[in-house]
């Protein structure tokens, strides 16, 4: 799909996200010393009483290796975070704070936003929650729930949209010990609701 909205990437994104989903999300976003904001659009209203948060901001600029010694201002990967969850208790809508905060790890710390990665946010997720990180996952065009990539006009690279699952302390040091995709399959063996927000953590077997 071509970017809908010329090229600028930000733009292009909330018009995408708006062609998906639809509706009027609630818009909110976050500021950091020295950088523009990123901005968080809250799908709230979905017939499957599903919460859907996306980031928008992210993409505004390639992501780039800070080890790099010039910086490409156009081409590179774009990314942004979206994330569903099943909502109980409003202080989970908090979490957009938090995916505020990780969606600015590309211009803030330098890190480049693929799939597998554990993004550890070093507190709860929202309020009471017990998550402290997420695991991005690419997206899969059979999910209701995924985006597909944007194209942008050349040569900027397409908007990646990673999904970002939450993760309990347990579960992270589990990833980093054997993997994404192990942590997956516990997860499906198990039986696992990962958009639910007051599920468990998985059941996992030796870590050695």
């Amino acid at each position: 799909m071509a970017s809908e909205a010329g090229t600028n990437p930000v733009e292009a994104v909330r018009a995408h996200v708006s062609s998906r989903w639809g509706g009027s999300p609630v818009a909110a976003s976050r500021t950091f010393l020295g950088l523009e904001p990123i901005d968080v659009l809250l799908f709230t209203h979905a017939p499957d009483a599903l919460l859907r948060l996306v980031t928008v901001g992210c993409a505004r600029h390639p992501m780039t290796d800070p080890t790099a010694a010039l910086a490409d201002p156009l081409r590179g990967p774009r990314a942004e975070l979206v994330l569903t969850l099943r909502v109980s208790d409003p202080a989970v809508t908090e979490v957009w704070k938090t995916l505020a905060v990780l969606a600015a790890a590309p211009a803030v710390e330098g890190v480049v936003l693929t799939a597998d990665a554990l993004l550890d946010a070093g507190e709860s997720l929202w309020p009471g929650a017990p998550f402290t990180a997420v695991l991005l996952g690419a997206s899969n065009p059979d999910d209701p729930d995924d985006l597909d990539d944007l194209a942008l006009p050349d040569p900027m690279d397409p908007v990646q949209f990673l999904a970002a699952v939450p993760v309990t302390a347990t579960e992270a040091a589990w990833v980093r010990l054997r993997g994404a995709d192990a942590l997956r399959e516990a997860w499906t063996e198990a039986g696992i609701d990962v958009r639910d927000p007051t599920r468990t953590a998985a059941t996992l077997g030796p870590a050695g």
